[in-house]
């Protein structure tokens, strides 16, 4: 009867995901004629490949969910978040979401040369919070980042901030909402010890508001801090989806091969 309360927030039917990476072109193939054969014969550049980098991805995610996505260097968790994020096309099957699902970094883009003040004003706008809860919510939201633990870096341009700080300030950014399913690539792994509890935390309380959360993470401590489900991902297939702990000891075995 649980099961069948639950209200599913992502659904993932079968998703293929493929893209293309364009490598460096000859001289010999930057000719008009070139050109001109490959447009009349409808082929494409001997230099154009095509990566499958999901295949056949099938599960659903439920309110209150928090899910880790583990898996070696290109086994497609991130191309995988950002399909479900509605960035990438599916090239087979289907992904469905509650909402508009937010992508940690993309929904709260930030601009260099702005300081990192306006910058959390821009964000929280565009992420549909209104002029007053902005104006409530700046100053917590900058202290959360602890980017002014060090200095008043919060009037400085986004470009003199460590690639840590900024990674610090879009997590702050996005977890100042709340959202049906948020969407964190390693995130988490930013920032001193104490600066990752917080966040865990703040995931954690964004899942009892009933929300979604998928987080990507080389680090397993945080995954088993964090998440209570993982999904193990090789070479773009699912080879496993259950509870943390019996995830990560089947991957860790498998790592060690």
């Amino acid at each position: 009867m649980a099961d069948i309360e639950r209200e599913p927030t992502v659904i993932c039917d079968d998703a293929h995901i493929t893209y293309k990476i364009v490598g460096a072109i000859g001289a010999n193939q930057t000719s008009p004629l070139s050109a001109f054969k490959r447009l009349v014969t409808k082929t494409n550049s001997a230099n154009v490949r095509e990566v499958h980098a999901v295949k056949g991805v099938s599960f659903v995610a439920y309110k209150g969910e928090a899910i880790g996505l583990i898996g070696s260097n290109g086994s497609g968790k991130s191309t995988l978040l950002r399909a479900v994020a509605g960035l990438l096309p599916v090239s087979k099957g289907a992904i469905y979401a509650a909402g508009q699902p937010s992508l940690l970094g993309v929904n709260a883009a930030l601009m260099n040369d702005l300081p990192g003040e306006r910058n959390v004003e821009l964000g929280c706008l565009a992420m549909g919070m209104s002029p007053a809860d902005v104006k409530q919510k700046k100053d917590e939201i900058i202290a959360f980042s602890g980017i002014n633990e060090r200095g008043d870096f919060a009037s400085l341009p986004m470009r003199t901030y460590s690639s840590g700080m900024q990674a610090r300030l879009r997590f702050s950014i996005a977890a100042a909402k709340k959202h049906d399913v948020l969407l964190i690539d390693e995130a988490l792994g930013t920032g001193d010890a104490k600066f990752r509890r917080r966040s865990e935390e703040r995931v954690r309380e964004l899942r009892e508001e009933a929300g979604t959360v998928f987080l990507v993470s080389h680090s397993e401590q945080s995954i088993r801090d964090t998440c209570e489900r993982v999904i193990w991902l090789e070479s773009g297939l699912i080879r496993g989806d259950g509870p943390t702990e019996e995830i990560l000891q089947q991957y860790e075995a498998y790592m060690q091969k």
